[in-house]
């Protein structure tokens, strides 16, 4: 992940399955009947599930990948749109796009398979009318632990970390609204505080955590906590959901003060050229079936709930990949933020990692 602009959890995907990538530009057939242009996230949507979709379709999946929102957003803003059909922005940047008018209002009577999605995703705030996004895969944010190690009843809160028993122990997540949320809901504030003071006074709390950092990492979370390279700190609770299929003693809290939760959505960018044909794409994706295999492929949550009670016992029933209802309760979606306040964040965060 970048360090000096917020990634939402930028190249997690970047272990992921293998992704059929067509560079999209130029489009020398936009007028072509049969062609949906896709961009999403690295490693979201298999192969397979793009082949299936041509093959029962007869539409030809023009497919580009980003590592990281930032990315695409700048490369959707440069020339209003450069051609594409769908992209896959996370929460926070649904909440950007669709105030800057960047983002078509959803027909749902062509979105047949929506019926299928999980209600507790749809409405979220930042999306509150669910009139221009589609969720597709989403997780959150939390404390793991290595059982081997460390006791888990002494790591509730994220205010634990801040434990000097911790010393160069830590694996934080290599994102500044992920590391300031963490420290903004330790001290009773929001995951989206806007107060000048309050983000200071994360800054200065973050700043007396560096000596317990060991590790910032975001592409690499996973190897981390299986092999063992750091035994506690910030995960996504997907990727610790596949640690512990390769290391047993991989443990994941939700802390006491709240956490962040992201959700990947599916969105048609107003002037897409071929918007029945991006319609036609997210429905087959929202087929029970095809959600399935795509959340066994990936192994992240998915936002299906007719897929989910497909799923093997064993991942439908993680307390970790799926916490119930009432853990998600103390959850917050990350919004989008003004500029300034975007600038007083980046400069913390350029301070705080020069000092670590």
């Amino acid at each position: 992940m970048k360090i000096k602009l917020s990634s939402w959890r930028a190249p997690r995907f970047l272990w992921g399955v293998a992704i059929h990538s067509l560079l999209l530009s130029p489009f020398s057939a936009f007028a072509a009947e049969h062609i949906v242009n896709v961009y999403a996230w690295t490693g979201e949507i298999p192969e397979f599930a793009v082949r299936q979709f041509e093959k029962e379709t007869g539409i030809k999946v023009n497919f580009s990948t980003y590592e990281n929102n930032e990315i695409m957003y700048a490369k959707m803003r440069a020339s209003d749109n450069p051609g594409y059909d769908v992209v896959i922005p996370t929460s926070y940047f649904v909440d950007r796009m669709r105030k800057q008018d960047m983002l078509e209002r959803l027909d749902m009577s062509k979105l047949s398979n929506s019926k299928n999605l999980d209600p507790t995703f749809r409405h979220a705030t930042y999306d509150p009318e669910a009139a221009f996004s589609i969720p597709h895969i989403w997780g959150l944010t939390g404390i793991f632990y290595n059982n081997h190690y460390y006791n888990g009843k002494t790591l509730k809160r994220w205010g634990s970390l801040w434990d000097k028993r911790f010393h160069n122990q830590l694996m934080l997540i290599d994102d500044m609204r992920e590391v300031f949320s963490m420290a903004l809901l330790s001290l009773g504030y929001s995951a989206n505080d806007e107060n000048p003071e309050h983000i200071q006074a994360a800054f200065l709390k973050l700043k007396t955590l560096m000596s317990n950092v060991k590790v910032f990492s975001s592409d690499t979370l996973i190897s981390i906590m299986i092999d063992e390279d750091a035994n506690v700190g910030m995960a996504w609770n997907g990727d610790a959901y596949k640690a512990t299929l390769e290391n047993p003693e991989v443990r994941f809290i939700f802390p006491e003060e709240g956490f962040v939760i992201w959700v990947d959505n599916f969105v048609i960018p107003k002037n897409a050229p071929h918007k029945d044909n991006g319609y036609a794409f997210i429905n087959f994706l929202l087929r029970a079936d095809v959600a399935r295999e795509v959340a066994l492929s990936i192994k992240f949550p998915t936002a299906n709930v007719a897929a989910r009670k497909q799923l093997p016992k064993e991942m439908r029933d993680s307390p970790i990949a799926y916490p119930s209802r009432d853990v998600l309760k103390h959850g917050q979606y990350l919004l989008d933020l003004s500029p300034d306040t975007l600038a007083i964040y980046e400069k913390y965060w350029e301070e705080l990692k020069i000092s670590g």
